[in-house]
């Protein structure tokens, strides 16, 4: 297992994803490689394809895959972009999103991620090479976007007061540091919602509108799905209640048949159900897992099994 980052759910989605011979397989968030590997090593004539848009996690990523020279393609890109990574004849057996924030982008003080690290710069950012940070956005957004991304993103019942805040203290000083941010975010609340904890969903929508975590992501999904041959998996990790919302209602959609009203004597929409969902409940870590990496509480897993050509 990598110190970089400590995959979350690895045996789960290693036997989700139903490693085949021969099969060819995409791990859109590669991270520290521990989900590629374990997906390289469970059957040797097995291909990868494999995407990360940090370059430090791509740095790591070519360590660890070295072994495994000629099975595997690592591109430095956001996932969505996979229509330019895969050619239009390479069909999946099966894809890996792992939709969260990595260790060691949360460990890395320089890397913003973290409100536990009051000293750490505002950035946020995932791919160190885009232009937008979490500073700019905090000194920078109009009071009513601020509100719009903390009450969407962050589901924060305080996302008017929090708001407000921001862009009085701005006004004064600029913020700078994830401290000054958790600072700000506890002053706004009443001091009965106060803990060392609350400004985790603050930093969360931030984190999302600075990487545009949502932006594209059904479609992404959609054309992967259609991407895998008959009897490939598709494995999705998300970290919060957005994204696995996305995720459920794709899975949902994709798993329906014929919509037609009951009445009608024959279908006439002709819709096909494409997908098998194999969790009808997302799988969650085990407890042993929470315990050991308490990252992984509020991990999801989701997975189904394309059953059209």
């Amino acid at each position: 297992m990598s110190a970089y980052h400590q995959p979350i759910m690895l045996d789960a989605v290693i036997a989700g994803l139903n490693v085949i011979p021969g099969g060819l397989y995409f791990d859109g968030t590669c991270g520290g490689a521990s989900h590629s590997c374990a997906i390289l090593e469970k059957e040797p004539t097995a291909r990868l394809v494999a995407t990360d848009k940090d370059g430090d996690a791509i740095s790591e990523a070519q360590k660890r895959l070295a072994p495994f020279t000629g099975r595997y393609r690592l591109v430095r890109t956001d996932f969505k972009n996979y229509g330019e990574v895969l050619s239009a004849e390479e069909k999946l057996d099966g894809f890996l999103l792992d939709l969260g924030v990595s260790s060691h982008q949360i460990d890395d003080g320089s890397r913003g991620f973290a409100y536990k690290i009051d000293e750490a710069p505002l950035d946020m950012r995932m791919d160190k090479r885009s232009q937008l940070t979490a500073e700019d956005v905090v000194n920078t957004y109009a009071e009513e976007d601020l509100r719009r991304i903390l009450r969407e993103y962050g589901e924060e019942p305080f996302a008017a007061a929090i708001a407000a805040r921001i862009v009085r203290e701005r006004q004064i000083k600029r913020i700078a540091t994830c401290g000054q941010l958790k600072a700000l975010v506890e002053n706004s609340l009443p001091p009965r919602f106060r803990s060392a904890a609350c400004a985790r969903q603050t930093f969360q929508a931030i984190r999302i509108e600075v990487n545009g975590e949502l932006d594209g992501l059904e479609t992404c999904i959609r054309g992967l799905i259609g991407r895998l041959k008959k009897g490939g998996r598709a494995c999705i990790l998300s970290f919060h209640s957005l994204e696995d919302r996305i995720v459920k209602n794709v899975f949902k959609d994709l798993s329906t048949a014929c919509t037609c009203p009951k009445n009608f004597p024959v279908c006439v929409c002709g819709r096909v159900k494409q997908l098998e969902i194999l969790t009808k409940k997302p799988l969650t870590a085990s407890v042993q897992e929470q315990k050991d990496n308490p990252r992984a509480k509020s991990a999801k897993l989701r997975i189904a099994e394309k059953i059209t050509e």
